[in-house]
Order: structure tokens, then sequence, then C-alpha cells
């Protein structure tokens, strides 16, 4: 694909922020910007061609309909006599320029040096003869170091009459139309979803049938949810181009549609595109084959399998044995119902699992079960969780199943017979579902993209492994005599048990904090943890005597720990921005504080680089803590005016980035950093300050 030439591409590498053009001398647009027609006069019913030619000045760029991650598109507001109306905008094929910001690059599509924007006006056929003024107001984003938004008012005269008589600029226009998208796919195109993740990202693969070997797709404005810049060419079949986009969840639903242009090149490396309306089709044969679905339900059900010596269940197999052992007693054909009545228990608690996820999915939500992890709360709790289990494991405290909202199933697995066989099936599924065994993580991932369908057969194949050696033995009572004979090793094995789940809880506590002193807050509110844990084993759950004074002990020691806890972890390296205003700046300067002011806007592309390149970054923010710098944030998205008059103080002119340091010396005048910043620029600025 051509892209930008290396004049252009310095200036993306620059890109831009956000202004709005004052108009004045010392703020002049440097794109020159014409109107052009492609007729004089023409006869009523007819077509004429109208251009907005934007000329830009070496270096500089405006941007498509859909600027991608930072700029504004052009726009053109007519003002036309009745009998004649004007169009939407043709766009020809925009540039697209890739800029390093931090992890992720941002993506723009733009245009250098010029571009003839075109526009069809239509005369109504009953449009009496004479002469017409089309007025058109045109808004355009000029961006190089800096960038500014202007406007202009241009005018035309058309003749309706008889005939019709070209104007000077009718070839070239033409020649412009002859470069625009096609609207008409040529070949086959077509577009699916890979995959049906709820809440995260999803890929889309976009198949064009196409001699091509290189081609990209750019996504057109307001599609109802973000399509990412980057495009990964995946293999494809002898004349075909098979693309992969992602795509970020809006406000809204899934997009059913995706639209914008597909590019590719010619024979002489020109770039040709071909406008597309495509509708999202499900994942093709829910993505895999049959032999795929065999291999991922076997894995699954190595995944319930192993779930059965996972931390969660093998404390309490003893128990189980023990009751089996019991019912051996009894005849082969009962025991072979019992085992089949455990596993259904099993396979109908999966079976509520898998409604649960497939409602969870249809409905927009996240089903993974290791989505909580990514919140620090959720990991917090989870961190507590950990430790009152390895507690308890080595015999603190007892959990009594009874007194919870498992009661009434504790009941009637404890009482026997087949409605307590069934019982211990669900019992045993609430005991694994907090495990994440070998194989399950990729097996349920795997679940949760895939059609109800398959999730409901992925989630009963783990059950089927849960159950399966329980099953195995009911149906086969000669391997009773392989179980393992209740002792006290069964007390000695919990306790053991309890190690795992004491590593998980610190390997949490390490993931939940900052720095060492929030380790620190959190080691002290999990021994209050601990405290409160032990006297409630020891003088509520064993005690005979101040019940009442142990338990309102354990409650005070749980409120100190709860108070102890520290914040949740912040993203390293982002600084404590306040919102920007004058006085706030005025009155930081009065206590003694330098001050960082920040310039900036969500469509400036400059200014996000700079953020994740310069401003937002470890070294800035401990410089500013440093120093005892106050940091602003002046957000001119909106034009706000009183940001524009600060922005034409220091400036010149209306644009943005704009970064200030204001030193402690109250009689010095703030520096203005350069719009192009790196990390020694920002700190070297900030040592002056304080000098």
């Amino acid at each position: 694909m051509k892209r930008l030439s290396l004049t252009i591409l310095a200036a993306f590498l620059a890109l831009p922020a956000f202004a709005q053009g004052a108009g004045a001398a010392s703020d002049a647009p440097t794109t020159q910007v014409r109107l052009l027609l492609s007729a004089e006069a023409a006869r009523p019913g007819a077509t004429v061609w109208a251009g907005i030619e934007l000329k830009m000045a070496p270096g500089w760029h405006t941007y498509w309909r859909n600027p991608g991650d930072a700029g504004l598109p052009t726009t053109v507001t007519w003002h036309l006599p009745p009998g004649i109306t004007a169009g939407a905008i043709n766009w020809p094929i925009p540039e697209e320029s890739v800029t390093p910001a931090g992890d992720t690059p941002l993506y723009t599509y733009g245009y250098g040096d010029r571009v003839v924007l075109l526009i069809p006006i239509t005369v109504y056929p009953a449009l009496k003869p004479g002469s017409a003024m089309l007025i058109a107001d045109v808004a355009w984003m000029e961006c190089k170091d800096t960038c500014s938004r202007y406007t202009a008012t241009l005018r035309a005269r058309l003749s309706v009459g008889a005939d019709d008589r070209p104007t000077a600029d009718t070839d070239f226009l033409e020649q412009c139309r002859a470069l625009l998208p096609q609207t008409n796919p040529p070949a086959r195109v077509t577009a699916r979803w890979q995959n049906l993740a709820p809440g995260g990202p999803r890929a889309v693969i976009i198949d064009w049938e196409s001699a091509s070997t290189c081609a990209d797709f750019y996504p057109f404005e307001k599609q109802g949810a973000e399509v990412q810049g980057a495009t990964d060419i995946l293999p494809a079949p002898p004349d075909h181009i098979r693309l992969r986009k992602v795509v970020k969840k809006g406000d809204g639903p899934w997009p059913e549609r995706l639209t914008g242009i597909l590019v590719a090149e010619d024979s002489s490396q020109r770039p040709v595109a071909v406008e597309v309306n495509l509708p999202l089709q499900q994942p093709a044969a829910a993505g895999f084959s049959p032999a795929t679905l065999l291999l991922e339900l076997l894995v699954a059900f190595l995944a319930g399998l192993i779930l059965n010596v996972m931390p969660c269940v093998l404390p309490v197999i003893a128990l189980k044995a023990l009751g089996f052992v019991n019912q051996s007693r009894e005849t082969p054909g009962r025991v072979r119902l019992l085992g089949w009545a455990y596993g259904a228990g099993v396979l109908v608690s999966f079976l509520l699992l898998a409604i649960l996820a497939i409602v969870t999915q249809q409905t927009g939500g996240e089903a993974g079960w290791g989505d909580a992890l990514r919140h620090p709360h959720f990991r917090l709790a989870l961190t507590a969780l950990m430790t009152l289990i390895a507690l308890n494991l080595f015999g603190l405290f007892e959990v009594n199943l009874r007194a919870g909202v498992l009661g009434p199933v504790s009941d009637l697995a404890s009482r026997g017979g087949f409605g307590g066989a069934f019982c211990n099936g669900v019992l045993a599924t609430v005991l694994a579902t907090p495990c994440t065994a070998p194989f399950l993580a990729g097996a349920l991932a795997f679940a949760l993209t895939q059609t109800p369908a398959v999730t409901l057969l992925v989630f009963l194949a783990i059950g089927a492994g849960l159950a399966f050696p329980f099953v195995l033995v009911c149906a086969s009572p000669r391997l009773f005599k392989a179980l393992p004979k209740p002792g006290v090793w069964m007390e000695k094995f919990k306790i053991a048990m309890g190690f795992p789940m004491l590593a998980t809880a610190l390997w949490l506590a390490y993931g939940s904090t900052q720095n060492q002193a929030d380790m620190l807050l959190l080691e002290f509110s999990l021994a209050m943890l601990a405290l409160a844990a032990w006297i409630y084993g020891q003088f509520v759950q064993r005690g005979t005597r101040r019940k009442r004074l142990a338990a309102a002990l354990c409650l005070l020691l749980l409120a100190a720990g709860f108070a102890f806890l520290p914040p949740p972890p912040r993203k390293t390296g982002v600084v404590d921005w306040q919102v920007w205003s004058p006085q706030a700046v005025e009155q930081a300067r009065k206590d003694g504080h330098p001050v960082l002011v920040d310039f900036t806007a969500k469509t400036c592309l400059n200014c996000i680089v700079n953020k994740a390149s310069s401003l937002e970054i470890r070294r800035t923010r401990a410089k500013l803590s440093e120093i005892g710098a106050v940091s602003f944030v002046a957000d001119f998205t909106d034009q706000d005016p009183v940001i524009a008059h600060e922005l034409a103080r220091w400036r010149g002119s209306a644009g943005v980035p704009l970064v200030l340091v204001y030193p402690k010396d109250l009689s010095r005048e703030p520096q203005v950093l350069p719009p192009i910043l790196t990390p020694s620029i920002v700190l070297a600025a900030l040592d002056q300050a304080v000098k």
C-alpha cells in the first residue's frame, strides 16, 4: 500500500492538536480552499458536480470522514436556492498513518498536499431558468505541529437554462471522480465474527475475492462500535484476501453490519478502493470442525476429571469415600443407581451454570470465570477468602454449611438415599466451581465464545468429568476396595491442603498492592482477620462461656482489619490531574507550588502522544512528587473560550497541545514547552521551576 510521502508522514507523526480558528491575521489558515463546479450552466433535471478543493501547505494535512484516533473531518454546509439540493460528500481514498503512543499505536486517516471532496448538486426538473448562487460553508482542521480548525464561505454561480456548459474544471473533476472508491464491489466480499466474546473485543474476518496481495480496511464513522485501526493479514485461498479487524463494544448492542472501504493496489501500485456495507455473519460452522469440537469436549471432560483432586474438592473426597463404603453394604444394583443419582446432581448443576453463562452472553455481559480478577476490589476480597479457607483447613474454625444458604441441600445430602446422592452431586459442583484446574481455563474460554449449544455441551462435559470417578465406583463395587480407608491421615491431609490456599492468598496479596506501605497495611488487615477467625473457632464455636463477648471481639477485629485495608492499586505512572482554571493556578503558586498545565483535547493526536511518551510516565510523576508540583489539565475539546484566550496568550493561536510549567517564583513567567515533548524536556522544565 502506498503510504504518505516522508514529508507528510513526518507531519502525521507530529500530529496534532485541536483548536478553533480565530480568523485573525495572526491565526490565518495555511490551507487554500476553492469551490469548483463541473458546469457553469445546466438544464433542469441535470446533476452538476461540485468540488471542495483543499490545498495544504507543505507538511500540513486534513482528515477523512473517519479521522481515526484523533482529528476532525471536513464538513460542508450548503445554502442553496429552492429547487437545488446537495448530496453527501464523496470522499477520496485517504492515507493511513500509524503513530507510536505507549503500548497501543494510534491510527489516523487523512490527506496531504491536495484533496478534492466531491458533492453532487441536483437541479429539479421543474426549476425555472435563471441564475442561482451556490454558497458553501466549509469547516476543516489543518494540522502540522499544532492543529487549528477554520471555516470559509465559498460561492459559485450556476445558470439554469436550455443547455449545458462545462467549466475549465470539468475534466479535472471527472478525473477526481474516477479515483473515488467504487460503490459496487466487482467481486464477492463477506464479513463474519471470528468469535462471539460477550463483553470484550471481538474479531471480524473480512474475505475479499481479489488478486491483490496487499490490502487494508478503513472503517466508516458511526459503526455503533469502535473498529480498531490495526489490520492482520490472514492466510487465504488463491485470489482471496483475508483480513482481521478488532472491534470494541460501544454503549449499545454489537453492530449488525460493517461499513467502510477496502483498499488495495492496482498493477501500477496506485491505491484503489471498494466501498462496502457488509452484514456481519455468525462464526462459520461455529468456528470449528467436528474433530475440533470432539477434541474440545475431551479437554473439558479431562478438566472436570482433574477437578476431583483440586484443593477445593480433594479435602472432602475422604468424606464421600466413607459414604460410598457404607453404601457398599447394600445390593450392587441400588449402589449403581445411587451413583447415577450423584452423577445427575452434578450434571444438573452444570446445566444451570451453562444456562447462566448463556444468558450472560446473550445480554452482553462477561461470562468468564477469571474476568473478575481484573478488578482490584475483587482481588482484595478473594485474598481474604483464600486466607479464611486456609485457616479453616488448618482447623482454626469450622464452616457449617447447614447455617448457610446450602443448609437444605446439606440436610438432604446427609440423609442418604437417591435424594441424598443427588444433593451430594450438587455439593460437589459447588465445591468445584471456585477451582481452576489444568485445562479448565482453556475449555471455558472455548465454551464462552461459541454458540449456546456448544457452550452447553462443554459445560456438561466438565460435569461428566467431575462425576465420572464416583459413578464408575458405584457401577463396579469391587473398586470400593481401592478407595482409601478413613483414618487420622484425613485430618493431616486436610491441614496440608491449607498451605496451597495460603500460598494463593499471598500471591493475590502481592498483586493487590502497589508499594511496600500498602503491603504492610494488607498484612495487618489479614492478621486481624486471622485473629478474629481463631477467636471465633476457639471461643464461639468450641467455647462454653462468654460467647457473645467473643463474637463482639471478632466483629471489632474485623472492623479494624477493614479500616486498615489499602486503597486499590492505581495505574502506574498516571499523574493526579486537577481541573484547570486561572484562579486555581494562581492559588497553587501562592501556596508555594510549581505548576504543570496541560492544554489538551480528546481529538488531538499529538496531545495523546505527549501524554503517553512524556507526561503520564513514572519519571514525570516522581519528579512532580519530588518538587511538590500541582498538575492541571485544560480540556479544549468543546472549544472553551476561556481556554482559547489562554492558548492565544501563550501560543499565539487557539491551538493545542500547549504545556506550561510555572515556577515557584511568582515574578517569573511560565516556560512554554514545544508541541512535541520528550521526557527530558519535561523533566528539565520541572527542575528549572524550583531554581
